[in-house]
């Protein structure tokens, strides 16, 4: 197989996590090829002193069978906008903090890899938004794993979004903003704004404000196979509109529109892992002293 290597900066004690990650991954006879910046950075320290193929843009990942994604949730996110629509599927080594998308572990990166080259994974399609704003150069990647949200800018007053399914209108949201999340993202930002927990393989939205100044104003879920349409309005000239990681300047008026991606992110697990495991894992969910 070919595999693509992508990560960030990492502290010296995964040192020998990566040096173990590309001994095996040339033991089992793959070509490697790194993401150039990592390449970089893993030559000033001792994980990796030989040179390799590298890649730096989204066309150079073409005829890669595997991406490992080496960080945290956010490197993963990174990762999303090189493989893009090309089905390379990811596979997640956690060197972060709660490492809720990049599952695998630095001690289980043998057992993993042992498990890619025999097929004994789990593919796990993930759906997108697709965000279209008139006016707005997004780049060349105007889709989002996690979520799409609009908020107010600096310290302004709260904003007014109005949200529209189709063309039906769903409501007039007063708040520091308002997320729309995947149910990949149900997890992530929304979670932490109240919103609920939705399975992987569910086909919705979730609609969640942060900070309402209504008491009566709750987290809404919604079918992914419609348009949603939200226009930022309040006391502010200009917005921030947000894709995962990834922000851009949003002129107030301006309606954003979110469809459903024509596309899936495939993340690989592992056969013992799956959704409510790693929630009750690494989120502590339903933890109970009588369990």
């Amino acid at each position: 197989m070919k595999v693509a290597v992508y990560g960030r900066q990492f502290t010296e004690e995964f040192d020998h996590s990566i040096r173990e990650l590309v001994k095996v991954l040339i033991d089992q006879g793959h070509e490697i090829i790194f993401f150039k910046k990592f390449l970089e950075f893993l030559h000033t320290r001792p994980a990796v002193d030989a040179d390799f193929k590298t890649f730096e843009f989204h066309n150079d990942l073409i005829g890669c069978d595997l991406l490992i994604s080496i960080g945290g949730d956010g490197t993963l996110l990174d990762t999303v906008t090189m493989v893009r629509d090309s089905g390379i599927p990811i596979l997640g080594v956690n060197t972060g903090r709660l490492g809720f998308l990049s599952n695998v572990s630095t001690e289980d990166i043998e057992t993993a890899l042992k498990a890619v080259n025999e097929g004994r994974v789990v593919a796990d399609n993930r759906s997108l938004i697709q965000i279209y704003a008139e006016g707005i150069d997004l780049g060349e990647f105007p889709f989002a794993l996690n979520e799409v949200t609009i908020h107010k800018k600096d310290d302004a007053s709260m904003v007014t979004v109005h949200a529209y399914l189709e063309n039906k209108f769903i409501n007039t949201y007063w708040a520091d903003g308002l997320i729309v999340a995947t149910p990949t993202g149900s997890t992530a930002y929304s979670l932490s704004c109240g919103g609920p927990i939705v399975t992987p393989d569910s086909e919705n939205i979730i609609m969640t404000p942060i900070a309402p100044h209504n008491l009566n104003v709750r987290p809404l879920v919604l079918p992914n196979n419609k348009q949603v349409r939200l226009r930022a309005d309040g006391r502010s000239s200009e917005y921030l509109l947000t894709l995962d990681s990834r922000s851009f300047a949003l002129p107030g008026s301006v309606d954003v529109v979110l469809s459903n991606a024509p596309f899936k992110i495939t993340l690989l697990n592992l056969e013992h892992q799956h959704f409510f495991q790693t929630i009750r894992n690494k989120m502590m969910w339903g933890i109970d002293r009588r369990n």
